[in-house]
């Protein structure tokens, strides 16, 4: 290698742009605490590219220590032509089905387990391995009061009431703010730290609007490809939100509680 420079952010190893004899870039990304969580990246990115067509950087080293990867040219800014292009690219991935929710595999969100046992109900597996899972690490780690968690419970158990008719298991990245998306003029040119698993669609398209990663150009252009059922809006964009701000929760704390009790209110627990 000729010469290694620090890119920031990670939060499953520190980054780095490295740059071969021959002029080459590359990114890694090497553990830095002995979490070894660097070997499940590369899967994910890996079976998105043998999957699917939605551009990710190409895996060169996946071990348990040190992630090596393609480096991609681009900015976490969107023109609207952009937006159309992610749009058309994830409802892409949204047609790639499975029978089961969930994955082959445990995945990862940041550097948290996601775990994905095949379930055959997405209310089953939405309310176990999301919910459930999530409120009750964020408890453990001391950032979830057990009155709060306590109302995750409550509301598990009308899941029912709101989730009625799911879409088929489909293929989603996971993890859509834009820091994980770079384009370059009307083009994406990567989704990076993916957090894959087969899932109700609608659930990606709830954490895009969350963090405001696209905005209606975005959905707009996905409503015309794959349609968005009313209720979307109305009901499970908010409710399914609740698994990234558990997840936001447990990594920040106070910032985003408050958001959590405000969802579960919306709910009426």
């Amino acid at each position: 290698m000729l010469s290694v420079r620090s890119l920031g952010g990670g939060c499953i190893g520190d980054v780095y742009r490295a740059e071969l004899e021959d002029g080459t870039p590359l990114v890694a990304k090497v553990d830095r605490e002995g979490e070894s969580h660097l070997e499940r990246e590369a899967y994910m990115l890996r079976y998105l590219r043998e999957k699917s067509d939605l551009p990710v950087p190409e895996v060169y080293h996946g071990s348990e220590t040190l992630l090596l990867m393609e480096f991609v040219e681009g900015s976490s800014r969107f023109a609207k032509e952009a937006e159309h292009h992610a749009a058309e690219l994830l409802a892409a991935l949204h047609d790639i089905a499975s029978s089961t929710y969930g994955h082959e595999r445990d995945t990862l969100i940041g550097s948290l387990n996601q775990p994905n046992p095949q379930t055959e109900s997405w209310t089953e597996f939405f309310r176990d391995h999301r919910l459930l899972y999530m409120a009750k690490i964020a408890h453990e780690a001391g950032r979830l009061p057990p009155e709060d968690l306590f109302r995750v419970e409550r509301l598990s158990e009308k899941l029912d009431e709101f989730i009625q008719g799911p879409n088929r298991p489909a293929l989603i990245h996971g993890d859509i703010w834009s820091a994980n998306v770079l384009a370059r003029g009307d083009r994406i040119t990567a989704f990076l730290d993916p957090a894959i698993y087969y899932a109700d669609p609608e659930i990606e398209l709830a954490f895009v609007s969350l963090f405001d990663s696209f905005g209606d150009a975005f959905l707009k252009r996905y409503a015309e490809i794959r349609g968005i059922d009313t209720a979307f809006f109305e009901t499970r964009r908010d409710l399914y939100n609740l698994y990234p701000l558990l997840v936001h929760t447990y990594y920040f704390g106070d910032g985003y509680l408050d958001s959590v009790r405000n969802t579960l209110r919306r709910f009426g627990v």
